[in-house]
Protein backbone atom coordinates (compact mmCIF):
# COMPACT_ATOMS: atom_id res chain seq x y z
CA UNK A 1 0.00 0.00 0.00
CA UNK A 2 1.42 3.88 -1.10
CA UNK A 3 2.45 5.70 1.95
CA UNK A 4 -0.20 7.53 3.23
CA UNK A 5 0.36 10.67 5.70
CA UNK A 6 -1.54 12.60 8.45
CA UNK A 7 -0.10 15.80 9.04
CA UNK A 8 -1.70 18.04 12.02
CA UNK A 9 -2.53 21.72 11.85
CA UNK A 10 -0.37 22.90 15.19
CA UNK A 11 -2.20 24.87 17.72
CA UNK A 12 -0.62 27.29 19.59
CA UNK A 13 -0.42 26.73 23.10
CA UNK A 14 -0.74 30.14 25.71
CA UNK A 15 0.48 30.57 29.49
CA UNK A 16 -1.55 32.54 32.08
CA UNK A 17 -0.26 35.48 30.55
CA UNK A 18 -1.66 34.71 26.81
CA UNK A 19 1.99 34.10 25.93
CA UNK A 20 2.67 31.85 23.79
CA UNK A 21 4.20 28.83 25.84
CA UNK A 22 6.65 27.29 23.67
CA UNK A 23 7.11 24.17 26.89
CA UNK A 24 3.73 22.82 25.81
CA UNK A 25 4.34 23.46 22.01
CA UNK A 26 7.42 21.03 23.06
CA UNK A 27 4.92 18.61 24.59
CA UNK A 28 2.36 18.46 21.85
CA UNK A 29 4.57 17.50 19.24
CA UNK A 30 5.82 14.54 21.27
CA UNK A 31 2.05 13.97 21.79
CA UNK A 32 1.41 14.07 18.09
CA UNK A 33 4.76 11.65 17.13
CA UNK A 34 3.50 9.35 19.18
CA UNK A 35 0.48 8.72 17.22
CA UNK A 36 2.22 8.18 14.36
CA UNK A 37 1.58 11.55 12.84
CA UNK A 38 4.28 11.87 9.24
CA UNK A 39 4.31 15.65 9.11
CA UNK A 40 3.74 19.50 10.59
CA UNK A 41 1.79 21.96 9.40
CA UNK A 42 2.80 24.95 11.78
CA UNK A 43 1.91 28.97 12.19
CA UNK A 44 -1.32 27.84 10.07
CA UNK A 45 -4.95 28.66 10.91
CA UNK A 46 -5.39 26.57 14.02
CA UNK A 47 -2.20 28.02 15.18
CA UNK A 48 -4.16 31.71 15.63
CA UNK A 49 -1.31 32.80 12.80
CA UNK A 50 -3.65 35.99 12.43
CA UNK A 51 -3.58 36.79 15.74
CA UNK A 52 0.49 36.17 16.46
CA UNK A 53 3.09 38.96 15.70
CA UNK A 54 5.56 38.63 13.01
CA UNK A 55 8.11 37.34 15.84
CA UNK A 56 5.64 35.29 17.13
CA UNK A 57 5.11 33.17 14.20
CA UNK A 58 9.16 33.03 13.52
CA UNK A 59 9.81 31.81 17.39
CA UNK A 60 7.23 29.41 17.40
CA UNK A 61 7.89 27.75 14.01
CA UNK A 62 11.54 27.74 14.56
CA UNK A 63 11.13 26.21 17.77
CA UNK A 64 8.84 23.68 16.20
CA UNK A 65 11.52 22.61 14.19
CA UNK A 66 13.99 22.35 16.44
CA UNK A 67 11.63 20.25 18.74
CA UNK A 68 10.99 17.92 15.73
CA UNK A 69 14.62 17.36 15.23
CA UNK A 70 14.15 16.14 11.51
CA UNK A 71 11.80 12.60 12.12
CA UNK A 72 9.30 14.72 10.13
CA UNK A 73 9.20 17.50 7.17
CA UNK A 74 7.33 20.82 8.38
CA UNK A 75 5.57 23.26 6.45
CA UNK A 76 4.24 26.64 7.63
CA UNK A 77 2.62 29.53 6.30
CA UNK A 78 4.99 32.08 4.74
CA UNK A 79 2.68 34.72 2.56
CA UNK A 80 1.95 37.44 4.79
CA UNK A 81 2.21 41.09 3.60
CA UNK A 82 0.95 43.53 1.54
CA UNK A 83 2.38 43.31 -1.21
CA UNK A 84 4.04 40.46 -3.06
CA UNK A 85 7.76 41.69 -2.12
CA UNK A 86 6.72 41.87 1.22
CA UNK A 87 4.98 38.46 1.31
CA UNK A 88 8.50 37.17 -0.47
CA UNK A 89 10.58 38.34 2.37
CA UNK A 90 8.77 36.94 4.75
CA UNK A 91 8.60 33.41 2.94
CA UNK A 92 12.40 33.80 3.16
CA UNK A 93 12.89 34.58 6.77
CA UNK A 94 10.29 31.80 7.67
CA UNK A 95 11.85 28.73 5.49
CA UNK A 96 15.42 29.84 7.26
CA UNK A 97 14.09 28.38 10.39
CA UNK A 98 14.66 24.88 8.81
CA UNK A 99 11.46 24.30 7.75
CA UNK A 100 10.70 21.97 4.22
CA UNK A 101 8.48 24.33 2.30
CA UNK A 102 6.78 27.64 3.10
CA UNK A 103 3.05 27.91 2.10
CA UNK A 104 1.16 30.26 0.01
CA UNK A 105 -2.24 30.94 1.34
CA UNK A 106 -4.30 31.37 -2.26
CA UNK A 107 -6.51 34.18 -0.85
CA UNK A 108 -3.53 36.19 -0.55
CA UNK A 109 -2.83 36.20 -3.99
CA UNK A 110 -6.13 37.83 -5.58
CA UNK A 111 -8.84 39.80 -3.75
CA UNK A 112 -12.06 38.34 -3.44
CA UNK A 113 -13.35 39.61 -6.44
CA UNK A 114 -9.96 39.58 -9.19
CA UNK A 115 -9.78 36.99 -11.68
CA UNK A 116 -7.89 34.26 -11.64
CA UNK A 117 -5.72 35.79 -14.08
CA UNK A 118 -4.76 38.26 -11.47
CA UNK A 119 -4.04 35.17 -8.81
CA UNK A 120 -1.60 33.61 -12.03
CA UNK A 121 0.12 36.68 -12.26
CA UNK A 122 0.85 37.13 -8.30
CA UNK A 123 2.15 33.80 -7.89
CA UNK A 124 4.47 33.86 -11.07
CA UNK A 125 5.92 37.04 -9.21
CA UNK A 126 6.13 35.07 -6.11
CA UNK A 127 8.01 32.17 -7.71
CA UNK A 128 10.45 34.52 -9.50
CA UNK A 129 10.88 36.10 -6.09
CA UNK A 130 12.05 33.10 -3.86
CA UNK A 131 14.32 31.44 -5.92
CA UNK A 132 14.59 27.82 -5.22
CA UNK A 133 12.59 27.60 -2.03
CA UNK A 134 10.11 25.07 -1.74
CA UNK A 135 6.07 26.50 -2.14
CA UNK A 136 2.80 24.94 -1.42
CA UNK A 137 -0.54 26.26 -1.40
CA UNK A 138 -3.50 26.61 1.21
CA UNK A 139 -6.49 27.08 -0.23
CA UNK A 140 -7.28 28.67 3.72
CA UNK A 141 -10.33 29.64 5.03
CA UNK A 142 -9.70 33.24 5.85
CA UNK A 143 -8.99 36.08 5.09
CA UNK A 144 -11.53 34.24 2.38
CA UNK A 145 -11.36 31.01 0.98
CA UNK A 146 -9.92 30.98 -2.44
CA UNK A 147 -10.30 27.26 -4.37
CA UNK A 148 -8.37 26.87 -6.95
CA UNK A 149 -9.57 25.67 -10.17
CA UNK A 150 -8.26 22.66 -11.66
CA UNK A 151 -7.43 24.33 -14.52
CA UNK A 152 -5.87 27.02 -12.90
CA UNK A 153 -4.47 23.92 -10.43
CA UNK A 154 -2.82 22.75 -13.58
CA UNK A 155 -1.14 25.96 -14.74
CA UNK A 156 0.48 26.42 -11.07
CA UNK A 157 1.99 22.83 -11.23
CA UNK A 158 3.33 24.11 -15.05
CA UNK A 159 5.60 26.28 -12.50
CA UNK A 160 7.00 23.24 -11.04
CA UNK A 161 8.07 24.62 -7.88
CA UNK A 162 4.73 23.53 -5.67
CA UNK A 163 5.78 20.52 -3.27
CA UNK A 164 2.24 20.79 -1.02
CA UNK A 165 -1.48 21.53 -1.78
CA UNK A 166 -3.47 21.66 1.13
CA UNK A 167 -7.21 21.30 -0.10
CA UNK A 168 -10.50 23.17 1.51
CA UNK A 169 -12.94 22.31 -1.73
CA UNK A 170 -14.99 19.92 0.13
CA UNK A 171 -16.65 18.48 -2.84
CA UNK A 172 -16.03 14.83 -3.97
CA UNK A 173 -15.91 16.13 -7.85
CA UNK A 174 -13.62 19.30 -7.29
CA UNK A 175 -10.65 17.18 -5.18
CA UNK A 176 -11.40 14.17 -7.49
CA UNK A 177 -10.35 16.88 -10.95
CA UNK A 178 -7.35 18.40 -8.83
CA UNK A 179 -5.70 14.33 -8.07
CA UNK A 180 -6.68 14.00 -11.88
CA UNK A 181 -4.54 16.77 -13.32
CA UNK A 182 -1.66 15.64 -10.48
CA UNK A 183 -1.78 11.96 -12.31
CA UNK A 184 -1.29 13.60 -15.32
CA UNK A 185 1.13 16.02 -14.43
CA UNK A 186 5.14 15.09 -13.46
CA UNK A 187 5.89 16.79 -10.21
CA UNK A 188 5.99 15.49 -6.47
CA UNK A 189 3.57 17.92 -4.95
CA UNK A 190 1.93 16.07 -2.24
CA UNK A 191 -2.40 16.80 -1.52
CA UNK A 192 -3.60 16.82 1.53
CA UNK A 193 -7.08 17.08 1.85
CA UNK A 194 -8.40 19.37 5.25
CA UNK A 195 -11.95 17.97 4.83
CA UNK A 196 -12.38 15.23 7.31
CA UNK A 197 -15.91 13.82 5.74
CA UNK A 198 -13.74 13.46 3.08
CA UNK A 199 -11.15 11.17 4.29
CA UNK A 200 -12.00 8.08 2.74
CA UNK A 201 -12.81 9.25 -0.24
CA UNK A 202 -9.69 11.30 -0.92
CA UNK A 203 -7.00 8.69 0.38
CA UNK A 204 -8.97 6.00 -2.02
CA UNK A 205 -8.52 8.58 -4.96
CA UNK A 206 -4.97 9.02 -3.71
CA UNK A 207 -4.22 11.58 -2.23
CA UNK A 208 -1.12 11.81 0.00
CA UNK A 209 -2.70 12.32 3.09
CA UNK A 210 -5.05 13.86 5.47
CA UNK A 211 -4.66 17.39 7.50
CA UNK A 212 -7.62 18.49 9.51
CA UNK A 213 -8.41 19.79 12.57
CA UNK A 214 -9.72 16.65 13.75
CA UNK A 215 -5.96 15.82 14.53
CA UNK A 216 -6.55 18.44 17.14
CA UNK A 217 -8.47 15.61 18.72
CA UNK A 218 -7.58 12.22 18.71
CA UNK A 219 -4.36 11.89 16.21
CA UNK A 220 -4.73 7.86 16.60
CA UNK A 221 -7.55 7.72 15.19
CA UNK A 222 -6.74 9.73 11.75
CA UNK A 223 -3.45 8.10 11.48
CA UNK A 224 -5.46 4.90 11.47
CA UNK A 225 -7.83 6.03 8.62
CA UNK A 226 -4.87 7.15 6.44
CA UNK A 227 -3.23 3.80 6.89
CA UNK A 228 -6.35 1.62 6.35
CA UNK A 229 -8.52 3.45 3.66
CA UNK A 230 -6.98 1.50 0.93
CA UNK A 231 -6.52 -1.46 2.76
CA UNK A 232 -9.21 -3.92 0.97
CA UNK A 233 -9.53 -6.19 4.25
CA UNK A 234 -10.44 -2.91 6.28
CA UNK A 235 -13.05 -1.14 4.50
CA UNK A 236 -16.42 -2.69 6.33
CA UNK A 237 -14.09 -0.93 9.68
CA UNK A 238 -13.17 2.22 7.16
CA UNK A 239 -16.79 3.03 6.11
CA UNK A 240 -18.08 3.00 9.86
CA UNK A 241 -15.17 5.24 11.37
CA UNK A 242 -16.03 7.49 8.37
CA UNK A 243 -19.68 7.85 9.24
CA UNK A 244 -18.86 8.36 12.83
CA UNK A 245 -16.21 11.52 12.16
CA UNK A 246 -18.23 12.83 9.57
CA UNK A 247 -20.92 12.80 12.23
CA UNK A 248 -18.93 14.71 14.93
CA UNK A 249 -17.21 17.20 12.42
CA UNK A 250 -19.40 20.11 12.52
CA UNK A 251 -19.49 20.02 16.51
CA UNK A 252 -15.78 19.73 16.52
CA UNK A 253 -15.01 22.91 14.36
CA UNK A 254 -17.76 25.03 17.05
CA UNK A 255 -15.55 27.71 19.14
CA UNK A 256 -12.44 26.09 17.53
CA UNK A 257 -9.48 26.38 18.26
CA UNK A 258 -11.07 26.75 21.71
CA UNK A 259 -12.67 23.21 21.56
CA UNK A 260 -9.40 21.52 20.60
CA UNK A 261 -8.02 23.19 23.48
CA UNK A 262 -10.21 21.89 25.92
CA UNK A 263 -10.54 18.27 24.32
CA UNK A 264 -6.45 17.81 24.39
CA UNK A 265 -6.91 19.27 28.25
CA UNK A 266 -9.32 16.52 28.49
CA UNK A 267 -6.42 14.22 27.83
CA UNK A 268 -4.53 15.23 29.85
CA UNK A 269 -2.09 17.49 27.76
CA UNK A 270 -1.16 20.95 30.07
CA UNK A 271 -2.90 22.79 27.19
CA UNK A 272 -4.88 26.21 28.73
CA UNK A 273 -8.06 26.69 27.33
CA UNK A 274 -6.46 30.41 26.13
CA UNK A 275 -7.03 31.26 22.23
CA UNK A 276 -6.24 34.64 20.87
CA UNK A 277 -8.76 34.14 18.15
CA UNK A 278 -12.13 33.57 20.21
CA UNK A 279 -12.41 35.32 23.33
CA UNK A 280 -15.63 33.90 24.99
CA UNK A 281 -15.06 30.68 27.46
CA UNK A 282 -16.69 27.50 25.79
CA UNK A 283 -20.10 26.94 27.35
CA UNK A 284 -21.50 24.22 29.65
CA UNK A 285 -23.19 22.52 26.24
CA UNK A 286 -20.12 22.77 24.34
CA UNK A 287 -18.41 21.27 27.09
CA UNK A 288 -20.74 18.38 27.50
CA UNK A 289 -20.75 17.83 23.65
CA UNK A 290 -16.92 17.66 23.71
CA UNK A 291 -17.43 15.28 26.64
CA UNK A 292 -19.46 13.17 24.97
CA UNK A 293 -17.13 13.11 21.40
CA UNK A 294 -14.72 12.34 23.73
CA UNK A 295 -16.91 9.19 24.69
CA UNK A 296 -17.14 8.02 21.38
CA UNK A 297 -13.38 8.47 20.41
CA UNK A 298 -12.83 5.91 23.25
CA UNK A 299 -15.23 4.04 21.82
CA UNK A 300 -13.85 4.07 18.17
CA UNK A 301 -10.38 3.13 19.73
CA UNK A 302 -11.76 0.20 21.67
CA UNK A 303 -13.89 -0.87 18.62
CA UNK A 304 -10.92 -0.48 16.19
CA UNK A 305 -7.93 -1.48 18.00
CA UNK A 306 -6.44 1.75 17.87
CA UNK A 307 -3.94 2.48 21.14
CA UNK A 308 -4.29 5.58 22.54
CA UNK A 309 -1.33 7.98 23.39
CA UNK A 310 -0.01 7.70 26.93
CA UNK A 311 -0.31 11.26 27.62
CA UNK A 312 0.83 11.32 31.03
CA UNK A 313 4.54 9.33 29.44
CA UNK A 314 4.77 12.54 27.32
CA UNK A 315 3.53 15.12 29.36
CA UNK A 316 5.34 14.43 32.27
CA UNK A 317 4.84 15.32 35.98
CA UNK A 318 4.52 19.12 36.12
CA UNK A 319 1.01 19.49 34.85
CA UNK A 320 -1.36 21.15 37.69
CA UNK A 321 -4.99 20.37 36.02
CA UNK A 322 -5.99 23.73 38.57
CA UNK A 323 -3.79 26.21 36.92
CA UNK A 324 -5.18 25.35 33.19
CA UNK A 325 -8.58 27.20 33.67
Amino acid sequence: MPDKKFVPVMITPYNLKAEVDLDVVSTLIEFYLAAGVKGFFANCLSSEMFSITEDERLNLTSHIVKQVRGRVPVVATGSFGYTIADKSQFIKKIYDTGIDAAIMITGHFAKEEDSDDVLLRNFEQMFQATGNIPLGMYECPAPYKRIISPAVFKQLLSANRLIYHKDTSITHENVQAKLDVLKDTPNNMEFYDAHTPNAAFSLQADAKGMSSISGNFYPEVMVWMVNNATNPDKQEEVKWLQEELTNVDPLIHIAYPMSAKYFLQKRGLPVRTISRAVANKLTPDQRNTLDDIHNRFEHWCERLGIQKVDVPSIAGSGFNEESVF
